[in-house]
């Protein structure tokens, strides 16, 4: 029988139903992986003691004939997730120890459909990065190493703890954050699947904030299928989330296998940038002709304040990082340094609690929102980002169905190798993927190839807002071309 940890979601699910094993079988299965491959460093918070609870209690339902979609299936939380009387600490000093009291809209849809927590993964802190290196328990390792080479390399970021996870087998899949790219990056770095929703589709509530207008939650996966299968549990309308949508969420698993005969495909002229890699043109050729070969039409199209996106990116999400941050002081909860007096006390606080790449955003923010400046950065990027969204809608309005882009500018690279340079390097990873954040719109990150060195490279599919379910319909097309991305060959103990 196949290990069970190489099973993905759609295919444990058909086990279990099928009483092949059971998911206290599963789960343990998983639990020990886990401990297996603690060099990673994809968990900071391990709970297998919770998992077998919600293993057996699956096993219940399952052999009374009442499953529920995620049935069994055990998952990886991304440390940005406030779950219940387990610790979430965005992976900050600042929230040294936080165990939250609520559980988050997101976990608690996926535990109502049987979903079974493995523990709490590594992110970048507060989710501010691009390699999963500023996060305070340590940068996690992604689980593909290049060709002859024994170097750790970044899983991406700021989801990197979810990406490796799931690519090294320790997680079915795992719930992820994107901001400007925190899903699809790091998809694209470890050969797993990563789809972003539209803005609004799964609620905020409970997820610790970086950027409240951008910020929103997806799974990482092995498949196409499996996204949809977790998205599905995933989505939902929320009363305490005023920006969640209340619009049905489909069934996105029965959009797998449709045609893409007759779709229009958007290929954007300003995506080909100078210096692009060999391997990402070819990667991102060999995409288009694989969606013309399955009968899609392909169109060129301009998006053209795309080249604005980076720059006004990094003033909105800054500013609204410096806003979100300020409750981090040190009075009601999280890390206190003591002080002469209170102002004092936040000052030690905040400067030892906050990292590097926290503490520059939250300086970035705050300048950019001062009486001197807002009217010349922060506005003035509000209406680029008014004008990245038109340039969605009249492409949209023309009859294209999805946009067709690579995910990133490389593949995975060495950790070190760009944290202690230029953070504007560093901010070049989003350059693909910081547009759709700033439009609200869904993308999807497939696996669809390999570089010269070994490592996965993925292409990215852009789709009009709430139309998921034709991401997931391309999206499985370039799957099935591609076939699914191999098995990284295990390194760690």
């Amino acid at each position: 029988m196949t290990d069970l940890t190489d099973l993905t979601i759609a295919a444990a699910r058909d086990g279990l139903a099928a009483k092949e094993f059971s998911a206290t079988e599963l789960t343990d299965a998983y639990i020990g992986a886990v401990e297996q491959a603690r060099e990673l460093n994809a968990f900071v918070l391990e709970t297998p003691d919770t998992a077998r609870e919600m293993a057996a209690a699956s096993d219940e339902k399952l052999a009374a004939g009442d499953a529920r979609p995620l049935e069994g299936i055990p998952l990886g939380i991304k440390d940005l997730f406030c779950t219940e009387g387990v610790r979430a600490t965005a992976c900050s000093h600042i929230l040294d120890e936080f165990t939250p009291r609520y559980e988050s809209t997101v976990t608690a849809n996926l535990w109502a459909d049987g979903a079974v927590m493995l523990g709490k993964l590594n992110c970048d802190e507060f989710a501010m990065g691009s390699s999963n290196e500023s996060s305070y328990f340590g940068p996690c390792a992604n689980p593909w190493r290049r060709n002859g080479d024994d170097t750790n390399l970044v899983p991406g970021g700021s989801s990197g703890g979810s990406a490796s996870s799931v690519a090294a087998r320790i997680a079915a899949g795992a719930t992820a954050t994107d901001t400007g790219g925190s899903i699809r990056q790091p998809a694209a770095f470890t050969g797993t699947v990563g789809m972003k929703p539209t803005y609004g589709r799964c609620s905020r509530w409970g997820i610790v904030a970086f950027a409240s207008s951008l910020d929103q939650a997806g799974p990482i996966t092995r498949s196409v299928r499996d996204a949809a299968i977790m998205l599905k549990s995933m989505a939902s309308v929320d009363p305490k989330d005023t920006t969640s949508v209340d619009i049905d969420v489909p069934d996105y698993e029965a959009a797998i296998g449709g045609s893409v005969k007759g779709m229009k495909i958007g290929i954007p002229a300003e995506y080909t940038i100078d210096g692009m890699p060999a391997d990402i043109q070819a990667l991102w050729d060999q995409g288009k002709a694989w969606l013309k070969d399955a009968g899609a039409e392909i169109v060129d199209i301009s998006l053209p304040h795309t080249k604005y996106a980076l720059p006004a990116y990094y003033i909105v999400a800054p500013a609204e990082a410096s806003s979100n941050l300020a409750r981090y002081d040190g009075v009601r909860y999280g890390l206190r340094v003591p002080g002469d007096d209170i102002t004092d006390m936040y000052e030690k606080t905040r400067a030892e609690g906050f990292g590097d790449e926290v503490k520059r955003r939250v300086l970035i923010g705050t300048y950019v929102l001062s009486a001197g400046y807002y009217d010349a950065y922060y506005l003035r990027a509000q209406k680029v980002r008014t004008l990245i969204k038109k340039d969605f809608e009249d492409v949209y309005a023309d009859g294209i169905d999805a946009i067709l882009t690579p995910a990133t500018p490389s593949s995975a690279f060495g950790i070190g190798e760009k944290a202690g340079g230029d953070p504007v390097e560093m901010y070049l990873n989003d350059i693909f993927t910081v547009t759709v954040n700033m439009a609200g719109l869904p993308g999807i990150s497939v696996p669809a190839g390999m570089d010269d060195q070994g490592l996965p490279l993925g292409l990215q599919l852009i789709g009009r807002p709430f139309d998921e379910a034709s991401l997931f319909t391309v999206g499985q097309v370039l799957e099935d071309a591609a076939g699914l991305a191999p098995k990284p060959e295990r390194w760690w103990r």
